[in-house]
């Protein structure tokens, strides 16, 4: 997975990689799909929700810019297998999960990781409690970003986040500077929606 779907495809940070190499993926995937957990694709962890494919794990983190001191937030814990990956790479992570069953399990799987804080509540206003942060990425769909989460941004650090209609976004980089905000595009993507006040409906 790490040889072929992330460096194969040009993502070569050591401190990347070596998270990958660490972090069990098939941990986080229902046991019945434990024979699909490296594979090339998002797979279904239940209640509409999804871990995402390996490659899209990496890019989004890869965006983040992270050297390693940082503190960051989450959106959409899901399975927990995204804050598994930061919390290999960065000094604290702040992850929050709308859907109460999937915050439970996942505050289960990632009881390992020390630096790890699990939240459940509305991501979409983000975690003003530990604001701000050297990075936010959200693991879920929005039809706009919520300034609510460019607000909770430190000056010059990324949100990475999925922005689109159902079923295909654009995944987009937005880096604060000051109170302006530079937005860019990077690839298509498939995420689930986004949930809460600032999410879809």
């Amino acid at each position: 997975m790490v040889l072929k779907q992330i460096s194969g495809r040009g993502l070569k940070d050591p401190q990347l990689l070596d998270a990958f190499e660490k972090v069990p993926r098939h941990l986080f995937v229902p046991p019945e799909d434990i024979d699909l957990a490296y594979a090339d694709n998002a797979i279904p962890i239940g209640l509409g929700q999804t871990i995402s494919q390996p490659y899209i794990v990496a890019l989004m983190t890869h965006l983040l810019e992270l050297k390693g001191n940082e503190r960051v937030l989450e959106v959409g814990t899901g399975s927990g297998y995204q804050a598994a990956i930061l919390a290999c790479i960065v000094k604290e992570v702040h992850t929050i999960e709308y859907i109460q069953a999937l915050a439970d399990k996942a505050r289960v799987r990632l009881s390992e990781y020390e630096n790890v804080l699990c939240h459940t509540g509305d991501g979409s206003s983000g975690w003003p409690e530990a604001a701000p942060y050297d990075g936010i990425l959200v693991a879920a769909a929005a039809p706009r970003v919520p300034q609510t989460l460019l607000d909770q941004l430190k000056d010059n650090k990324c949100l990475v986040l999925p922005v689109g209609g159902e079923g295909y976004q654009v995944l987009e980089v937005w880096r604060r500077k000051g109170s302006q905000f530079d937005c860019k595009t990077e690839i298509g993507v498939a995420f689930v929606p986004l949930r809460g006040k600032y999410g879809w409906k």
